[in-house]
């Protein structure tokens, strides 16, 4: 099942996914500009491979819901994220705000 539905955070509007895969669950939360997203996430692939693309992405591990996700300290951060002042560590929903 796949659910996807706006969530608003400080008058912003962000654009919330959650894939209910086999034994895990696949989020991402949306900006116009770069996203959130659980441990699926290949942060290294986005800053080595892709980097030309300048995703500005953010990756949080061990959380099973959006509102997990949301709460969360970034484990990893592209290095485009970085250039909008999102650091690892920060909690995603603060990290979205600065999308």
């Amino acid at each position: 099942m796949i659910n996807i539905k706006p969530l608003i955070i400080a008058d912003r509007t962000f654009i919330a996914v959650d894939v209910k895969l086999p034994k895990t669950n696949l989020l991402a939360v949306m900006s116009e500009r770069g996203y959130i997203m659980c441990g699926a996430l290949d942060v290294q692939l986005l800053n080595d491979k892709l980097k030309d693309r300048k995703i500005i992405a953010g990756r949080a591990v061990g959380v099973r819901t959006i509102e997990e996700l949301l709460n969360a300290p970034l484990e990893s951060v592209t290095f485009e994220a970085e250039n909008y002042g999102i650091k690892k560590g920060m909690i995603g929903k603060d990290a979205l705000l600065l999308m």
